[in-house]
C-alpha cells in the first residue's frame, strides 16, 4: 500500500493535536472540580471585608461586608427569587473605594421604582452582569468583572429576596469536551484510513 507522506503527516499531526486537547480537557476537569469544591466551602467561612479589586476568583461565593456610601444608578437584569420565581434583579452601583454593586432584590414588575439609601451590606460575593458578548470573551476583550454582593434579604421595600448564588450553577463540561476531541481524533483516523484504502484500490484497478 502506497502512503502519501505529506498527507499522512498532516493527518497524524491533527490526530495527535486532538488527542492532546482531549487530555488537556481532562486535566481542566480535575482543576475545575477542585475549584468548585473550594467555592462550596467559601460560603461557610466567616465574613470578611470586601477587598479592593481585583478580587481573586477563589473568593467567589464567600460572605463579605462593605459599606455603600453613595449608591448610584439602579440597573435591571433577569433573575429569580429565593423560591424560584422569575423576575428582575435590581442592582445598585456603589461608587467608592472599592467600587462594587449590590443586588437589592427581585421585582416581578420591571417598572418597580426601588429606592435605597445605601449603608452597610453583607452578602455572598459574586460578579455583576457585564453584558459582554461571547466574542469579546473569546478574544479576551471583555471588561474585568465588577464585584457584587447578594444579601440574604432584600434591601428595598417591595422586592423579594434574590436566589442565593450557587456554585453548582457553574458548568463543568470538560469531560464532554474531552470525549468530543477523542471522538474527532478517531473519526479523522478512520476517514483517512478509508481514503487510503479507496485510493490504493483505485490505483490497483487502473494498473
Amino acid at each position: 500500500m502506497r502512503v502519501p507522506v505529506l498527507a499522512t503527516l498532516v493527518v497524524a499531526l491533527a490526530v495527535v493535536t486532538m488527542i492532546g486537547l482531549g487530555i488537556w480537557q481532562l486535566q481542566r476537569r480535575d482543576a475545575k472540580e477542585a475549584l468548585l469544591a473550594s467555592y462550596a466551602a467559601n460560603a461557610d467561612l466567616p465574613a470578611i471585608v470586601l477587598p479592593r479589586p481585583p478580587v481573586p476568583d477563589t473568593m467567589l461565593f464567600r460572605r463579605m461586608t462593605a459599606t455603600c456610601v453613595a449608591p448610584g444608578a439602579i440597573t435591571r437584569a433577569a433573575g429569580r427569587t429565593a423560591d424560584g420565581r422569575s423576575g428582575y434583579r435590581l442592582i445598585a452601583a456603589c461608587e467608592g473605594d472599592p467600587t462594587f454593586k449590590v443586588e437589592l432584590g427581585v421585582a416581578g414588575d420591571p417598572s418597580v421604582d426601588a429606592r435605597w439609601a445605601g449603608g452597610p451590606v453583607t452578602g455572598l460575593y459574586t460578579h455583576a452582569p457585564d453584558g459582554a458578548s461571547l466574542f469579546e470573551r473569546l478574544i479576551g476583550r471583555a471588561p474585568p468583572p465588577t464585584p457584587m454582593l447578594v444579601p440574604d434579604a432584600p434591601l428595598a421595600p417591595g422586592l423579594a429576596p434574590s436566589r442565593r448564588p450557587d456554585p453548582s450553577s457553574i458548568p463543568n463540561n470538560h469531560l464532554a469536551y474531552a470525549v468530543q476531541w477523542f471522538a474527532f481524533a478517531i473519526i479523522a483516523a478512520v476517514i483517512y484510513a478509508l481514503a487510503l484504502r479507496r485510493r490504493n484500490g483505485v490505483g490497483r484497478a487502473q494498473s
